[in-house]
């Protein structure tokens, strides 16, 4: 087994050599980029060293779209988590047609990004729209609502919108989860008496606590990252109510033509979620390991 160790790295050598090279290219080129003063692509620049660091940490832009992130994150990891759970448990249960439905839940998540806002923008529409109108016939308002007018109810808008188009994704993986789960443990549980939350609190969640910590690093790292919906909804507005860190990118990049402090962001997002997922990862292992 030893001898063929050597024969072993040099099959799988080559392989990681072009991942590392894709994935570690990128991030050296921006740390590079973020170390000048490069305004505009194809433009020339000079070594400045950590200047666009301390200028992006002193600036309160840059904090304010860090919040608003933090904030963006931690709601669609809520609303995300009850949808799919709720749905992965639905999915779980044996009536006619689940086979169907577990194949139809995942069509929200493959709609493309473009139509699904151009579908709920006009179903939020103020003009138009279809929700208004559904609310006030409910009783829920009285006139119609800009949802997209002010910032608290954008970033609800988007964060509902988002969530609508990713909990599918997380519902399924939710249930690959559930069906580990032996069935016997169940049926031990309903002989002793143990109702339906008893059951979902002795034994679902803590064995699908596992699949729920991966999910939660990779729901972190992708919400954080969303771009397309956000800018093609509001554009970080209304008054910034709205603005990430990388719709803050985007417009340091593109519209401020600065692209080395938008490198410096960059860079300093990458740090921060590198962080958090050595960090989460650490703590899903040594969870697993009591």
């Amino acid at each position: 087994m030893r001898g063929s160790t050597p024969l072993a790295i040099a099959f799988v050598a080559p392989a990681l050599l072009l991942l590392a090279a894709i994935l570690g290219w990128p991030l050296i080129s921006a740390v590079v980029l973020s170390l000048q003063n490069i305004r505009a692509i194809g433009t020339g620049g000079e070594l400045i060293g950590f200047d666009n660091y301390a200028e992006v940490l002193s600036d309160a832009t840059f904090w304010r779209a860090g919040g608003i992130s933090i904030v963006w994150v931690l709601a669609n990891a809520v609303v995300q988590t009850i949808l799919a759970l709720i749905t992965a448990l639905a999915l779980q249960q044996n009536f006619p047609g689940v086979r169907i439905a577990r194949t139809w839940v995942i069509l929200t998540w493959i709609v493309p990004t473009v139509v699904t806002v151009i579908i709920w923008r006009w179903l939020f529409s103020s003009s138009g729209g279809m929700i208004n109108p559904l609310l006030m016939q409910l009783g829920v308002i009285e006139r119609p609502i800009g949802f997209f007018n002010t910032p608290t109810t954008a970033m609800a808008t988007l964060i509902f919108i988002n969530s609508w188009r990713w909990f599918p994704f997380i519902a399924l993986m939710m249930l690959a989860g559930l069906t580990r789960i032996p069935s016997d443990l169940y049926e031990a549980a309903r002989l002793d008496g143990a109702n339906s939350w008893r059951r979902f609190i002795r034994i679902t969640w803590p064995l699908l606590a596992p699949t729920m910590g991966v999910l939660l690093v990779i729901g972190t790292l992708l919400s954080f990252n969303v771009f397309d919906i956000i800018w093609l909804l509001t554009s970080g507005g209304p008054a910034g109510g709205t603005r990430t860190l990388p719709v803050l990118i985007y417009e340091t990049a593109f519209k401020s033509y600065n692209l080395s402090e938008a490198a410096t962001i960059s860079v300093l997002a990458t740090v921060f979620l590198m962080g958090f997922a050595l960090l989460a990862t650490r703590y899903i292992s040594k969870t697993e390991a009591q």
